[in-house]
């Protein structure tokens, strides 16, 4: 097969490259099976917790599990790993997502059921760490966001997917056969793999010295307080969304889930104009991200009590919230095209961290003034990190932006 393995410093030899997109949406079905399996649990409580003689809460911390895994070895994965073939490297993560997926459906009590999530969190937060390094390898720089928007589709699709699909498949087939899904899922890509990707010998010198000189170079650090901002931002909100549907506009339950899955289909076209954006200029695509956010907040907090305008603000949310991963990746991986591995794993690690303080900020504000109080601080963190990115960003260029 071939090797795509090229020196970055030369332009001319990236551009005379061909993409490999066979190869990208290979990626994209292997992130679809591993996010769908990451938030399959959430849809399926009530039959796990009853199967294996659990309390719902307890059933619960299996996606808690996934998460805090996931944030540890996606840095741990780039170092443990870097003297192997990135293929064999990606072989095995998707592998992961099948043997997990496996061992959930067969587990017979608590033990089984976490070692399960735990091989999915090492699966997940390995892939995320590296995809924008394999995308990078695949295709030219100037095509990196539309790989990377590509790679993101499976992501939407996951979100938008697994929760019903795993409720109805819970519901008539049971709890189990939708792991079974997943693992077959994970079979197929791993299949699709074997076929499509190039060897990709390994390049750089992940360590930790290396992510911390990585870490000094300025468009990184903007980068990454940025994702800190916005996704903090998100995520105290997000976590709270139902409060604010069930107090402000006062939905019902079935309101509420197609104005969420208004919220998931937007984001699948914001993943699609997002690349798209960033394809140009992916500081303008974070811009232009987090100004909408920053709007959508400012819309539930001012005349969210309307049924429609809150309904069409969750929209806008989830539209802009769908366009940032795919700008900000190509962002801090342009930043540190030379280490991309270990960009993606502080980026990976940022992720998970503004995601776990988003969700306590928003608790301590819910509690303290209540869900506007919480999209209030969701259209300031917007705002910030839209305007960090805008001032100290730097200059963008198609091609690089290192």
């Amino acid at each position: 097969m071939t090797d795509y393995t090229l020196e970055r410093e030369n332009p001319s030899s990236d551009a005379r490259r061909k993409a490999a997109w066979d190869a990208v949406f290979s990626l994209s079905l292997g992130v679809f099976g591993l996010v769908t399996a990451e938030f399959l649990p959430a849809s399926l409580l009530t039959p796990i917790s009853a199967d294996l003689g659990i309390s719902s809460g307890t059933a619960g911390q299996t996606v808690t599990v996934t998460a805090v895994v996931g944030a540890i070895a996606g840095p741990a994965v780039v170092i443990g790993t870097r003297s192997f073939n990135r293929r064999w490297t990606l072989f095995a993560l998707t592998a992961l997502l099948i043997i997990s997926s496996a061992l959930a459906a067969l587990a017979n009590g608590l033990p089984l059921l976490l070692l399960s999530r735990v091989l999915l969190g090492i699966g997940l937060g390995g892939f995320w760490a590296m995809s924008a390094a394999l995308a990078m390898r695949l295709v030219p720089m100037d095509l990196l966001p539309r790989a990377m928007a590509v790679i993101f589709t499976g992501v939407s699709v996951a979100t938008v997917c697994a929760a019903p699909l795993g409720a109805y498949i819970g519901a008539t087939l049971g709890w189990r056969a939708a792991f079974v899904l997943t693992a077959a899922v994970g079979l197929l890509a791993l299949l699709v793999q074997v076929v499509t990707m190039p060897s990709l010998p390994p390049t750089g010198s992940a360590g930790l010295g290396t992510m911390v000189a990585v870490l000094r170079r300025p468009k990184v650090r903007i980068g990454l307080f940025t994702t800190l901002l916005i996704v903090a931002g998100h995520f105290a909100g997000f976590t709270y969304i139902r409060p604010y549907l069930e107090e402000i506009p006062r939905l019902d339950v079935e309101m509420i889930s197609l104005v969420l899955l208004a919220y998931g289909i937007s984001g699948f076209f914001g993943n699609i104009v997002g690349g798209m954006i960033a394809e140009r200029s992916s500081k303008l695509g974070v811009a232009f991200a987090s100004s909408l956010v920053a709007v959508a907040a400012v819309i539930l907090v001012s005349t969210g009590q309307s049924v429609a305008a809150s309904s069409v603000a969750v929209a806008i949310w989830g539209f802009a919230f769908g366009a940032l991963p795919v700008s900000i990746q190509s962002y801090v991986t342009r930043a540190a095209s030379d280490e991309a591995e270990s960009v993606g794993a502080l980026l990976l690690t940022t992720f998970q961290i503004a995601i776990s303080s988003g969700a306590v900020l928003g608790g301590l504000l819910v509690d303290m003034q209540g869900p506007l109080g919480v999209m209030s601080f969701l259209g300031v963190a917007a705002l910030l990190g839209g305007s960090v990115i805008l001032a100290r960003g730097g200059r963008q260029m198609q091609l690089s932006e290192g």
